[in-house]
């Protein structure tokens, strides 16, 4: 858990939070617009979308460790070509590698490798993964900041390959184990992943439609939120110290977690996320100070323990056989709802406002609670 937990900082810290440092530095060099630039990330979430499933069902085929390793070499050949770029079609070049990297190396595929090796007894190294990947962010944004700073975007590209060679990947070839019973799963099960009975699907699609509904509302704020904040006449100082609870929101409510609610079922976990967020981003409307960091708090701590519970209710609503399969086709759709969340929500705020972007997202919420309250509570099917 503690080596994947590593791989994780690393692997979020130069994919999903990279623009966020990066993006400008590049832009101002290469005399590209902003939004190129970041739209990098969401080709390369659409690249992820689409390759996951494949991911998915490797994993449960041959074990996780061949696609961890996979994904460090992705991120090592993604990051050297965006070292290089020189245009743009090189620069998507660059993110498409980004892309199968995040396919076969962030939470899905780390999850569905924890599946493979404990069975149902994976939910507390879920729990604990996510726990330690919630610092990527934190430690990725000021080294990033502070490598740009002082070499340059490029060289800071080529600092983090030489870190996922030398740390990344040993990482992934030495410390994660291969499963005793690798090849267990048919050709067939891992396409399929579920029961073929109706209730059964029934259920993965509404799951699927739950998760992608609430990774469209989280992706959306991850981006927006700060702006929207600030069209709402909060000074940026006081937008800037709002953005900052959440980070620590999440660590906290994964905590509690990990060591109160770990007996909690995960559809009671997801209720209460959700039921969280969506009242964190009600308290965001008004636009009152004090009242915007209690609503980061909530809005934070909800988001935390959602991300567990996408790991989770898989593995207990279906059971261990087929969970990679699984993993990789809910990720199908939440990845492309993310890279497409931030697109369209920009709309919306620049035609309708913050205040009618913020209560989107909180009747999308809403929508996400009620689907959750028809998710059973047993242990699995």
């Amino acid at each position: 858990m503690l080596a994947l937990g590593i791989t994780q900082i690393l692997a979020w810290g130069s994919t999903f939070y990279l623009p966020a440092v990066l993006a400008g530095p590049i832009a101002r060099d290469m005399g590209w617009s902003l939004s190129s630039v970041v739209g990098g990330l969401s080709w390369g979430m659409l690249v992820a979308g689409l390759c996951s499933p494949i991911a998915g069902r490797l994993i449960d085929r041959r074990g996780g460790r061949s696609v961890l390793v996979f994904s460090s070499l992705m991120l090592s050949a993604g990051l050297l070509g965006m070292s290089v770029a020189t245009n743009l079609w090189l620069y998507y070049l660059a993110w498409s590698l980004l892309g199968l990297a995040m396919a076969s190396g962030l939470y899905d595929a780390a999850f569905a490798t924890l599946g493979t090796l404990l069975g149902e007894r994976a939910r507390g190294a879920i729990t604990g993964l996510t726990l330690i990947g919630g610092f990527a962010s934190t430690i990725g944004w000021p080294v990033m900041a502070a490598l740009e700073s002082w070499i340059g975007w490029r060289e800071t590209c080529l600092v983090l390959v030489f870190v996922h060679v030398l740390v990344g990947l040993p990482i992934h070839w030495l410390a994660v184990p291969k499963p005793l019973d690798v090849g267990r799963v048919s050709a067939l099960e891992a396409q399929v992943a579920l029961p073929l009975d109706h209730g059964s699907r029934r259920l993965f699609s509404l799951l699927a439609g739950l998760l992608t509904v609430i990774a469209f509302v989280m992706a959306s704020l991850s981006v927006h939120l700060l702006t929207s904040l600030e069209q709402l006449g909060l000074p940026i100082v006081t937008v800037l110290a709002v953005g900052m609870v959440i980070g620590p929101a999440q660590v906290v409510a994964r905590v509690l977690e990990f060591s109160i609610a770990r007996h909690l079922h995960p559809t009671w976990s997801a209720r209460v996320g959700i039921l969280v967020s969506l009242i964190g981003i009600c308290l965001f409307i008004p636009g009152v100070p004090w009242l915007a960091f209690v609503a980061a708090a909530l809005y934070g701590a909800g988001n935390g323990i959602l991300t567990i519970a996408r790991g989770t209710l898989p593995l207990v609503l279906f059971g261990p056989q087929g969970y990679g399969a699984r993993m990789g086709a809910l990720a199908l759709p939440m990845l492309l709802a993310q890279a497409a969340g931030p697109f369209t929500v920009a709309f919306v705020l620049s035609g309708k406002g913050a205040s009618m972007m913020l209560v989107l997202m909180a009747m999308m919420a809403a929508l996400a609670l009620c689907g959750s309250l028809s998710l059973p509570t047993q242990t699995r099917l």
